[in-house]
Parts: C-alpha cells; sequence; structure tokens
C-alpha cells in the first residue's frame, strides 16, 4: 500500500546536489500500517521507517468545574465546559447525568469537528444553601467514558453585626438612661459573611412584638394603661434613632463602620402630669436588610400582618433599649429669690441650694451672667441625688427695683449637624430663676447762697455747671442763689412768659437755644455752626463766635457724615444679614413635604376640640412618602405600601417614558432606601405542574412606594417565556400593577431558569421560574367496579354503576374507552365512549351491563388519554341466584 516513485542517480551525486523521491500511501483497510525503506548511500543502509495512521479523532475534556462559593440569589448560573478535538477527524461526545441536583446541561451531546472546540454549558440554580457535588458521565469517541465532577457551594447572604470594643457578635445595645434633648452615641461592625457585595439598608422596627415607646416600666401595669388612655401616644421613632450611614454596599467579607445615635424626646400629652414621672423606657429592634430580600412580603399583606414579622434569613436584628429622663432641679429658696434693699456701691448675698432629683445622672449646669447679679460659682456639675450651694450676690450699679430673669442651662452631649459620627457640647434645657432687688439712693442736701448772677437749674448752653443733687427747686420770680460745693445756679420761670421779649423777636423760631448773661466767658470758644442762640430776656439773637483753627471745615463735615453713615450701613447690614439667617433657619425647620418651608398653622385659628376626641381610637401614621433623608420604620413602609396596593392598575400605563417628568424621574439613579421602597416579585414564580402543549400564566407583582415613576424592563431569553407581554412598563408614583409572565413548554422534566430585569435601566434584578413539566394524564376513582342489582328491579334488569374521571392537570384531556374483548359479543359498555376533560375537572362516565345467556360476569376497560397516560378499568357484575 506503499508506493516509492524516485529515479536513482547513475552517477555519483556532486556536493550541493539532490535527489527526490516520493512515497504515495494509499490504504485500503480501516488500519494502522508500518513499513520502511532502504537508502543505500555508498556501503551504508539506512533505513527509513514508513508510517500509514488512519485519521482519528482526539477528544478532552477537563475534570472538574468548580462554581466556587455562590449567594442564594436565586439566578441560576453558568459555567462552560469545553471539549477539544485535537485529532484529524471529527469526534463524538455525549453526556449523561442522574444525580439529585437539578443541573441543565447544553448540549447534551455533540459532534467536535478537528482542531477545533466546543462548549457545553452546565446551569445550576442557586435557590436555596447546599453543597453541590455531582459527577457527569461524558463518552468520548476513542476515548471511551471520564467522569467531569461539579462543585459548589451555596450559602446565604448573612449580615452579622459586632461590637466595636469587645469584637464580639452583639444582639443588644442599652444606651441607659439619658435626658431628653440630649444625645448618647454607640458604635458597631456591620459584617458581610458572603462571598459577594452586599447592599444593605436599616428599617426601624416600631411595630415589632415586644416593642416599647416611652413607657415607664417601672410603674404599674394600671397606671400605664390608664396613661396610654389619657395621652394618645404617636412617636415618630425614625427621631429617635438615628444610624449613620443608614444604607450602603459592603464588599465580600468586609466591615463597615455604623453609629447609632439615641436622642429621646420629651412626650408631650394631652393632659399636663408631673416631671418627676415622665421617664420614658424604649425598647426597639432596628433590622439590617439586604436590600430586594423581601420574600414573604407580598403574602403577609394579603394575610394582613407586616413583613418584619416574618423570619427572613437575609436580616439581622439589634435590639436598641435606653430610657429618656427629664431634668429635675429644685433650687431652695426658689424659683424665686428677693435680696434686700440696699444703696449704690453696696452689696447683699443670698445663699441658694441647687439639688439633683434625679437618681440615675448628674447634672451640669451654667449660670447666664446677668446685669447687677453675681453667682458663685458659674459653672458646676452637681452628682444624682445630691445637693449644691450657690451664691446670689446683688451689686447695684445704678438706682431703681431690679426684676430680672435668670437663665440657668443645663449643659450635655447634643448631636452634631456637621459630622453625624460625633456629639457636641449643647445646652440642652434651661430653667429661669426670678432674681428681685431694690437699690436705694442717698439724699445728698445741697445748700443754696444768693449768686449776684443767674445761673440755669441744669445747665447752659455750653453744657457747664450740672448740679450733683436731685431735690427740685421753685421759685416764682428770677432768683439766684449759689449752693455750698457746687458750681452757681439758676432758679428761673422767666422762659415761660414773653413780658420781656422784644417786639421784632416774638415770632422767633422755637428751636433757637437761649444763652445765659453768665456764659460770654465760655463764648469764644467753637460752638456748632448750625446753631443759634438768643438771649434770655429780650430772645435777641446774639452773636456766636466761630473760631475757624478750631471748627471743623465743610469738607471735614462731610467726611464726619459719610464716616458715620459707614458705620451705620455697615451695622444694618450685620442685622439684615442675621434677620435672614433666621428666617432660613426657620425656613429650614419647617423644609418637609409637609409643611413645604411654611410653619404651621401660621396666621390660623386652633380648632375646636372636644373631650370626645381623646376617646377615639390610636391614631394612624399620614400616608406620605418618606423622606430619604430619615430612617426607615416597618410602620411607614406599612402605611404607604397601603395606599400604593389600594391604587392598582394594568391596562392604562405606557411601556417608555413619555412626559418630560416621567423622563425626568425614570434617567435617576436610586438609593439603596429609595430600591428597597419597590416591590418586584415574587422572587420565584413557581408554577408547580404544568402539562406540556399548555399555556400557564402567573402574575409578577410591581409595587412602587416612591413619589417618582419608574421604568421596568424585563429582558427574556428563554425559550418557554416568550409569550410574556408586556416587558416594558413605566409605573406611576405610589401604584401597584402587575406583569402576566406565561410559561409553555414541549420538554418534560424539571425546568429552572431566570430572567433579569432592570429599574431605570440601571438597577439589575432576577425572577427565578420554577416549573414541573409533567404530560397529560387522568386518573380515576377506582380501577375495580362492582355492579349489582337495584333493589326491587327485576333480574332481567341492567346492572348500573358510575365511575369518575379526574384531571389533575391544567390542561385539558380528550379520552377513549377501548373495552378488551375476547371471543363473542362484550356484556359491558360504558358511556360515554369518548369525551374531554376540562382542567381540574371531573367527569362522571357510566357503565353497564347487560344480562344474557352465556354473559360473562367480568369485562376489562382500558382508558386511552391523547398524549397521555393508559389506565385499566376492571367490572365485574354480582349475581344473586335466589
Amino acid at each position: 500500500q506503499f508506493k516509492l516513485i524516485v529515479e536513482n542517480p547513475e552517477k555519483p551525486v556532486a556536493p550541493g546536489l539532490q535527489v527526490k523521491a516520493f512515497v504515495e500511501y494509499y490504504p485500503d483497510c480501516s488500519e494502522n500500517l508500518q513499513d520502511k525503506l532502504l537508502l543505500l548511500v555508498e556501503d551504508d543502509i539506512v533505513d527509513i521507517p514508513l508510517l500509514g495512521l488512519i485519521p482519528s479523532c482526539h477528544l478532552e475534556i477537563v475534570s472538574e468545574v468548580d462554581f466556587g462559593k455562590v449567594i442564594t440569589s436565586n439566578k441560576v448560573i453558568t459555567k462552560e465546559i469545553n471539549i477539544a478535538n485535537h485529532g484529524s477527524s471529527s469526534g463524538v461526545f455525549k453526556i449523561s447525568y442522574d444525580g439529585v441536583v437539578a443541573l441543565n446541561i447544553t448540549p447534551t451531546s455533540g459532534l467536535v469537528k478537528p482542531k477545533s472546540q466546543m462548549a457545553v454549558k452546565v446551569d445550576i440554580c442557586t435557590d436555596v444553601p447546599r453543597t453541590i457535588k455531582e459527577v457527569l458521565k461524558v463518552e468520548l469517541e476513542g476515548r471511551g467514558c471520564t467522569e467531569v465532577s461539579i462543585k459548589a457551594v451555596v450559602v446565604e447572604q448573612v449580615l452579622k453585626v459586632f461590637g466595636v470594643s469587645c469584637g464580639k457578635v452583639l444582639e443588644c445595645i442599652n444606651f441607659g438612661s439619658v435626658y431628653f434633648g440630649t444625645s448618647k452615641m454607640e458604635q458597631i461592625y456591620l459584617y458581610n459573611e458572603s462571598p459577594e457585595s452586599t447592599d444593605w439598608v436599616a428599617v426601624l422596627e416600631d411595630n415589632a412584638i415586644g416593642g416599647e415607646m416611652g413607657t415607664d416600666l417601672q410603674r404599674s401595669t394600671d397606671a400605664v394603661l390608664h396613661d396610654l388612655c389619657l395621652n394618645k401616644r404617636d412617636v415618630d421613632v425614625s427621631t429617635l434613632i438615628l444610624c449613620t450611614p443608614d444604607q450602603g454596599t459592603l464588599p465580600p467579607y468586609e466591615k463597615s463602620l455604623v453609629t447609632l445615635c439615641f436622642s429621646p424626646e420629651k412626650f408631650q400629652g394631652d393632659f399636663e402630669v408631673d416631671d418627676s414621672s415622665l421617664k420614658q423606657d424604649y425598647v426597639l429592634f432596628l433590622r439590617f436588610e439586604i436590600v430586594g430580600s423581601r420574600d414573604g412580603y407580598l403574602q403577609a399583606l394579603n394575610d394582613g400582618a407586616t413583613a418584619s414579622t416574618r423570619n427572613n434569613p437575609h436580616h439581622v436584628s439589634l435590639a436598641l433599649t435606653g430610657s429618656g429622663l427629664p431634668v429635675v432641679i429644685t433650687f431652695s429658696p426658689g424659683p424665686e429669690i428677693n435680696f434686700m434693699d440696699c444703696y449704690l456701691g453696696e452689696q447683699t448675698q443670698v445663699l441658694c441650694t441647687m439639688k439633683n432629683e434625679s437618681d440615675s445622672l448628674p447634672v451640669t449646669f451654667s449660670f447666664r451672667k446677668t446685669a447687677h447679679f453675681n453667682i458663685s460659682p458659674e459653672k458646676g456639675k452637681v452628682k444624682k441625688n445630691s445637693a449644691k450651694d450657690v451664691m446670689f450676690s446683688f451689686s447695684p450699679r445704678q438706682i431703681g427695683t431690679f426684676k430680672m430673669k435668670q437663665i440657668v442651662d443645663i449643659i450635655g452631649t447634643g448631636l452634631d449637624k456637621n459630622n453625624l459620627h460625633a456629639l457636641k457640647t449643647i445646652s440642652f434645657h434651661q430653667l429661669r430663676l426670678s432674681l428681685t432687688a431694690v437699690c436705694k439712693s442717698k439724699r445728698k442736701k445741697i445748700l443754696f447762697t444768693v449768686n449776684p448772677g443767674i445761673t440755669p437749674l441744669i445747665c447752659n448752653a455750653t453744657g457747664q455747671f450740672v448740679v450733683d443733687g436731685t431735690e427740685e427747686c421753685t421759685a416764682r420770680a428770677p432768683s439766684a442763689i449759689q449752693c455750698a460745693d457746687t458750681a452757681p445756679v439758676a432758679v428761673l420761670k422767666s422762659t415761660q412768659t414773653q413780658i420781656h421779649t422784644h417786639q421784632i423777636n416774638r415770632n422767633c423760631k422755637d428751636d433757637a437755644l437761649v444763652a445765659f448773661p453768665n456764659d460770654r466767658a465760655a463764648s469764644i470758644r467753637p460752638g456748632e455752626w448750625n446753631k443759634k442762640y438768643r438771649t434770655i430776656f429780650t430772645k435777641t439773637e446774639r452773636y456766636n463766635y466761630i473760631d475757624p483753627e478750631f471748627t471743623y471745615t465743610h469738607c471735614e463735615r462731610l467726611s464726619k457724615e459719610a464716616h458715620k453713615k459707614y458705620y451705620a450701613d455697615f451695622i444694618a447690614s450685620l442685622r439684615q444679614r442675621r434677620l435672614e439667617k433666621d428666617d432660613a433657619g426657620q425656613f429650614h425647620i419647617y423644609n418637609d413635604p409637609v409643611s413645604i418651608g411654611i410653619k404651621p398653622a401660621e396666621g390660623l385659628k386652633s380648632p375646636h376640640i372636644s373631650i370626645t376626641d381623646f376617646c377615639k381610637e390610636k391614631l394612624q401614621f399620614k400616608k406620605l412618602p418618606l423622606d430619604d433623608n430619615c430612617l426607615l420604620t416597618s410602620r411607614k413602609l406599612a402605611t404607604i405600601t397601603c395606599k400604593s396596593t389600594t391604587k392598582e392598575t394594568w391596562s392604562w400605563l405606557t411601556s417608555v417614558p413619555s412626559s418630560i417628568q416621567e423622563k425626568e424621574d425614570c434617567s435617576l439613579t436610586l438609593t439603596h432606601k429609595q430600591l428597597h421602597q419597590i416591590f418586584i416579585g415574587p422572587s420565584t414564580l413557581d408554577f408547580g405542574d404544568v402539562c406540556v402543549y399548555s399555556t400557564t400564566t402567573k402574575e409578577l407583582h410591581i409595587i412602587n412606594n416612591l413619589l417618582v415613576h419608574i421604568w421596568i424592563q424585563i429582558e427574556i431569553e428563554i425559550a418557554e417565556l416568550q409569550e410574556t407581554s408586556p416587558l416594558s412598563q413605566v409605573v406611576p408614583p405610589l401604584t401597584k400593577t402587575h406583569i402576566p409572565v406565561v410559561f409553555e413548554t414541549i420538554t418534560l422534566g424539571l425546568f429552572k431558569r431566570s430572567f433579569t430585569y432592570k429599574i431605570n435601566n440601571q438597577h439589575v434584578g432576577h425572577v427565578l421560574v420554577v416549573a414541573n413539566a409533567v404530560p397529560i394524564e387522568l386518573e380515576l376513582s377506582a380501577r375495580e367496579l362492582i355492579l349489582s342489582p337495584v333493589p326491587g328491579c327485576l333480574a332481567e334488569t341492567e346492572f348500573r354503576t358510575t365511575v369518575g374521571v379526574h384531571n389533575p392537570r391544567n390542561h385539558p384531556a380528550g379520552f377513549v374507552w377501548k373495552p378488551v374483548t375476547t371471543d363473542g359479543k362484550p356484556a359491558f359498555s360504558i358511556r360515554p365512549a369518548r369525551g374531554v376533560v376540562e382542567a381540574y375537572s371531573d367527569l362522571e362516565c357510566e357503565v353497564v351491563w347487560h344480562p344474557g345467556f352465556n354473559s360473562p360476569e367480568a369485562g376489562e376497560f382500558i382508558l386511552s388519554v391523547r398524549k397521555g397516560n393508559e389506565i385499566k378499568l376492571k367490572c365485574f357484575a354480582k349475581v344473586t341466584i335466589h
């Protein structure tokens, strides 16, 4: 089968030349051949082996496929196995699997071309936690049977809470006792104990079993119930606990620092009660949830329960306990403190005892500065159930009666708005004391002597000769007296009459100043250029000398006025800025979806409330969407979800954003808290047993609890779900809708595949579809029938009975009764002989035995189901001979 074609040289081959020889191979059987050529070179013999090989395949496959550690995410993950063919001809492979775990293998057989490879996809479903160790049997052409092991570890997505200092798992944090208006901070570590990144959000459970909302646990049950009857408490617990951050993403096996801040506020009841009894105990549960893991949520709504009452392995709860206490400080004497009367320059003191009535916490105080009063010590600390002496001193700096309000600041720690991970010192409470004191004046006796000149009682035009005394002097006519140790004074009332006024000066302006006769010596100094002086009696305008060396020039006066205006404008701008800042602060306080920057009840009259209003049932939270800045609470989530589920619609929704508002909303990137308020589920659509060639529909519910539109897009590449429609919907705010998912298959066996959806074309989720495709099947109520005569009828009467045909499947089943005949005419008949049983329905068939000579007393039928099973029915006639 080898043929040599060559021309052997007759002469020796010169250096550099060559001789070519061709060997042809013509196999005539499928066997490998071996031969050799002999090459004679001078006296040497060289053997050249010849091998004739038949073309064959050489298939190779890996021995192990390891999916590693994956989380239970209700999706199908895929890995590829490459089957390589290193041979020269195509090779056939076949994969078989009979394990307990449902593996989807595509393709299970095929032909691999030479010098190429084929990818085989192996799918596993991550619906439950488990360890997968399965073996595939692969038959490779030319190599026989080999095994491929499939390994995977499916684990739960678990969050854990650890203490910062102890490093152990925490189940409860006790904040202890905290004054109303202050804050106490604790820090924890949130740990992601799973192999994939986790998006989480914090939810405060305010309706959990065992929770307490401001109840004094030390009081009796009757007292607590009486207090709850009087004061209907509608506490927003999102203001009590601050979690920073309250959402985030944790990488695999990483931890994040979370700060918890407890800030109790004094509950304002409908009726006044004693402050000492206003202790409020809180027991709350903070739940860290994985975004999107809300299985059982829709069932909880249908059952009337809340989602928080159901256990979920994806959640971790942390109990938070704490108590809010009021500041109870008494002053003895107080709160009104009266000082003894004193004179200017003297001092009186009152010793006051400041007592802290609290049994749990100390008090740090600070007295504000008050004019004419001094307090020692101004700052300090009073231990629990202790007292401290404080000295109040009255040192007046002017004469009069003083009624002052002394403010006492109670110092504590509060939350820093600029740094939510730290606390700052604040004045969280104020006490007011009334201080009353009188400063009397010492009377000074003034001796008056006659002065030949006339001097004014208070001052003259130049502002000199001011008298210290306060005694009043009266006179009916001008007279001059001289005080012993003071400047001369004049007692004058002539200005009240015009008997001496010159006739030409009777109409002079009243704004002119009166010049006295004895101020001539002082009038040579610089005066004010814009003021006029007149004599005391005749009111004649007097010459006023202005010295140009001392007075202001016109430019200097303008500069002085500009200088005053500059500072006046500066002070006015500071005031305006302060007012604007106060207005902005007020706007920030009321800037929420409810008040929209307007102070509640501004300018409105309070409504009339009757006593019957206090007996109504417990107030419900307003159905308003949550602010993204506040902590999510289970009660608020249930409230807005209740509103969303009542607004269900489906027919008029659009498939793509069309309006400007829809386009703007659907382009937003949602936060984890916002995504947690969107429910799309259930996450597993279980169709159960489904007949092949049938069509089954289940609803995928969508609940949008946000104030914005969302755009839902479903991506389905599975042939069994191609009839699902619509695949895109724009869901309005606070709306519930659904998408019908249609399943139909022609392949028997277990079906587990997942499809994906997107929210706003960004956030991806998964839905698992599970079904068991079964053949069409009918069931009989009995496999054997005994036909007896009806009492009271003749012996020749036909025997009758019925048999039930039940269809347990979701598809109508056609059937035909086929009698199993022997020789002769059958004695049994059944009606109807053929028909259709609707899905999940029953049909009664009547069996009749016809008595006769040599009629057999036994018969048999076969129920043949179209594209389904076959069942045998045996019938016996019970004949009684008398």
